[in-house]
């Protein structure tokens, strides 16, 4: 069996700031939670909280853009006005650091906020993942690109 990629975990200064954040902006839900030397928490959105989760755990630094460069975590969103919805709201949270932009495929139409520990979050539709994408097979650049993994 190949690995399989099942969750993302990051050190965070102020986890219960990332749980809302992550909360209303993404819709994950707190699938599990301990409390030891650390606090954790798994979320999960719903129906895929044994495919991949996104765990957060606490006393981690916090991050700075210029650290960042372009890394990302990737959410795919069900349409345009979605990501536009989206952006209004970071920009009236005062959090929106790539407004709203059309790219040639595969990268589609998406933007982009920072959560409350400086981690990037684009909202995408259109990409070759998640809703709105076209089957594998209508996109010959994509194809290639897999099969040669």
């Amino acid at each position: 069996m190949k690995p399989n990629l099942t969750h993302i975990a990051l050190h965070v200064a102020d986890l219960q700031a990332c749980i809302t954040f992550y909360q209303k902006y993404c819709q994950l839900n707190i699938i599990h939670e301990r409390h030891a030397s650390k606090d954790i928490v798994w979320m999960a959105e719903k129906g895929r909280e044994q495919e991949l989760i996104l765990v957060l755990m606490s006393d981690g630094p916090k991050r700075s853009a210029v650290d960042q460069g372009y890394g990302h975590l990737g959410f795919a969103v069900e349409s345009k006005a979605r990501v536009d919805q989206l952006a209004l709201q970071g920009k009236e949270d005062g959090i929106l650091i790539w407004p709203p932009r059309e790219e040639p495929y595969p990268v589609g139409y998406y933007c982009g906020v920072v959560d409350p520990n400086g981690n990037f979050i684009e909202f995408s539709y259109g990409q070759p993942l998640g809703p709105g994408a076209k089957p594998i097979d209508e996109e010959p650049c994509f194809t290639t690109f897999i099969n040669q993994s």
